[in-house]
């Protein structure tokens, strides 16, 4: 850990940018890899992603879907039998020219995302009706070649799930595309604490090739929002384009409807932006590498009891299933620790020393609490799960305020800048890419979504007065 004044964090409202970069190295989630982009994952930031793959991957099987692989490479010509992919990805794409010692007849595509080699695998697989649905879900990296990186958020290879189906009817893919936002938004909510939108992206934020795409959008702490995760609805463009047909129960031939979804990585920095505080990160205790940490305090002769009554806590604590952790290491005083597992964002902290073993108690300090209280030790083990579902209760509560004061509607233009200089700007929008571009131009925010639980409502633009198109508000805002 860094020492001296180079502990101090760069406050967020100094300059939120350096105090992420500066976070995220300190915290050792993860560390730049020797290729410009790329990120390696530390222990600590990929046991995050781990307790995150495991919420979701529970849920993706609990409704059917398998776990499947499928090929890095991908035949460049793939690509272009979807016009729109194609010329979406294209800026994007890392491609394998040379192997083996010699050019390739055909040059290769590493992945971006699947949809092309899975269609091609799709094709073969499904002759009849009784074949779909089909439903399949990978766990893999893609390589999307950035030109701005960032660490979690934009990186040139990261980690993501990406689902792929198949269905017999538009009415099935579609209630497919929404069961897949709802894994998202169930997960960002009740395991990432983050209150988020989920909605549908307007024509010109649709991923390339897609029907309709649906989104589930979050506020980080400056302002800004993130996407966190999407599902697409295919309609039969990707089944035209990779002849994924099938007999149905009339015997007529037809192409499959199809989905796409995926969440990343990116939903770490989701955590870390959306709670973290001048402190460092916060951490909900259903994604914590360590929900509670005991510190022993005590020296010379003091110092074996100590260590050993905290070493029997931490064995209570993770026979009732808490992730817990002593920190023994002598070399360290007991201030420098707080502050590492402060920086850290452990959800809660049990200091141990002889006065406290006189005493029979524990004192426990929370990452979001301001102060310390004293815990009878034969108590600490029995309420631990309810403090730590408080806390990820109030994590939520919090994010959902925040989210909640920084959401407001606007009725011009000018009214649109002040409110994306705090967070979303909700207003009503005629859908014309014109309206979209004015107003990138003038404040750089973009549309994030058409929310899904918002209110009917018809009227004017905010920004040319047309007809609004979507029977509801769009949201924009700055975006990462």
């Amino acid at each position: 850990m860094p020492r001296g004044d180079e502990k101090r964090l760069t406050p967020q409202d100094e300059d939120f940018s350096a105090w992420y970069n500066e976070l995220v190295l300190r915290a050792e989630l993860a560390d730049r890899g020797p290729v410009r982009g790329t990120m390696v994952m530390r222990p600590y930031g990929y046991r995050i992603w781990e307790l995150l793959q495991g919420e979701l991957d529970a849920r993706i099987k609990a409704t059917g879907h398998e776990n499947a692989y499928f090929p890095l490479f991908i035949p460049e010509s793939y690509l272009h039998r979807e016009a729109e992919h194609v010329e979406g990805f294209a800026p994007e794409l890392a491609v394998v020219t040379h192997a083996g010692g010699k050019d390739l007849e055909e040059r290769l595509v590493v992945r971006p995302t699947s949809e092309t080699v899975i269609g091609e695998m799709f094709a073969k697989w499904i002759e009849s009706h009784r074949d779909l649905p089909l439903l399949i879900n990978q766990w893999a990296n893609v390589v999307r070649w950035e030109l701005r990186p960032r660490l979690f958020l934009r990186t040139t290879e990261f980690l993501w799930q990406e689902g792929h189906t198949a269905h017999a009817t538009e009415a099935e893919a579609r209630a497919e595309t929404a069961t897949a936002l709802g894994f998202y938004s169930e997960v960002a909510r009740d395991v990432g604490a983050l209150a988020v939108v989920a909605g549908d992206k307007t024509a010109s934020e649709r991923f390339a090739g897609a029907v309709t795409t649906m989104t589930i959008e979050a506020l980080m702490r400056d302002g800004r929002a993130l996407q966190a995760a999407t599902s697409h609805f295919l309609g039969t463009n990707f089944a035209r384009a990779f002849d994924i047909t099938f007999t149905s129960e009339a015997g007529v031939l037809e192409h499959c409807q199809t989905t796409s979804w995926g969440m990343s990585t990116r939903m770490i920095g989701g955590l870390i932006m959306g709670h973290g505080d001048d402190k460092g990160l916060v951490l909900p205790p259903r994604l914590a590498p360590i929900q509670v940490v005991v510190v022993p305090i005590g020296r010379d002769a003091e110092r074996a009891e100590v260590v050993a009554r905290a070493e029997a806590l931490a064995g209570e604590l993770r026979a009732g299933g808490v992730r817990v952790r002593v920190d023994d290491r002598a070399h360290l005083s007991p201030g420098a620790k707080f502050n590492e597992w402060e920086q850290k964002g452990v959800p809660v902290r049990l200091e141990l020393g002889p006065r406290d073993l006189a005493a029979g108690v524990a004192t426990v300090a929370e990452r979001l609490g301001e102060g310390k209280v004293a815990v009878a030790l034969d108590e600490v083990v029995a309420t631990m799960p309810e403090r730590l579902a408080a806390f990820q209760q109030a994590l939520l509560a919090r994010s959902t305020a925040f989210l909640a004061d920084r959401t407001a509607p606007a009725a011009s233009l000018a009214e649109l800048a002040v409110a994306v200089g705090r967070g979303f700007a909700s207003i009503l929008h005629c859908g014309r890419v014109e309206c979209e571009d004015t107003v990138k131009e003038a404040t750089t925010a973009t549309p994030r979504c058409v929310p899904h639980d918002a209110p009917d409502e018809e009227g004017p633009c905010a920004i040319c007065g047309q007809p609004s198109a979507y029977g509801r508000r769009v949201l924009f805002a700055r975006a990462y």
